[in-house]
């Protein structure tokens, strides 16, 4: 399948915003946005002014690029979100929210989501007690995600899980720590996405 193998802190300096993207790093002295907050390239610290079509794009390219979907991917969810009852947007959040490697990132089981993505993918993860090895399997309110047995003996995950006792998982996800194990528990609001996208425009755009 078809992935972005770039380098992905160019990408927080494209949308001139931290993204996320490389976990204990973006936390450091050493955020590639902190030391250049200008777009990369050579034409990068030109002023530009941005059309409203441009914004909508930005705006759409920076959901993208937090949850790691391409294209056409993303566009399948935006007609999935279109579908259901609500405001699109928002739903469109709430269905990237549920992508499993999404949770097992939110749950504190991975320092970003390009990690959990991996984890996910080795098979280290399961739902409701079946190993689940797709990233982008969308989870049901009342699922249990848990982590391998065999998993939990590496020294990667020994270290997961100390990171994951300094980290809070948000209010519609409940972990134990002594299980190693997190529970859907409710469909997040939106005030409760800690994303910064301005979703309505993305609704925009698609519905040109």
């Amino acid at each position: 399948m078809a992935r972005y193998t770039d380098a992905v802190c160019r990408l927080c300096r494209r949308e001139g915003v931290k993204l996320y993207l490389k976990g204990d790093r973006c936390y450091s002295d050493k955020c590639a946005i902190d030391r250049r907050a200008y777009a990369p390239g050579q034409h990068g610290q030109g002023r530009k002014k941005l059309s409203e079509y441009g914004l909508q794009l930005r705006e759409k390219q920076k959901a993208r690029r937090v949850y790691g979907v391409l294209e056409k991917q993303f566009r399948g969810y935006y007609q999935e979100a279109s579908r259901r009852k609500g405001i699109t947007g928002e739903n469109l959040l709430q269905i990237l929210e549920s992508r499993l490697d999404n949770v097992v990132y939110r749950l504190g089981f991975a320092a970003s989501r390009a990690e959990a993505r991996q984890l996910v993918r080795h098979g280290h993860f399961t739902v409701n007690g079946k190993r689940v090895d797709i990233p982008s399997y969308l989870t049901r309110v009342g699922d249990v995600i848990g982590i391998r047995e065999k998993s939990l003996q590496s020294p990667r995950f020994k270290d997961l899980l100390e990171f994951a006792q300094n980290r809070t998982a948000p209010a519609w996800l409940e972990r134990d720590l002594n299980t190693q194990t997190g529970r859907i528990v409710r469909i997040p609001a939106r005030d409760e996405i800690d994303v910064p996208v301005a979703e309505q425009m993305i609704v925009e755009l698609y519905s040109r």
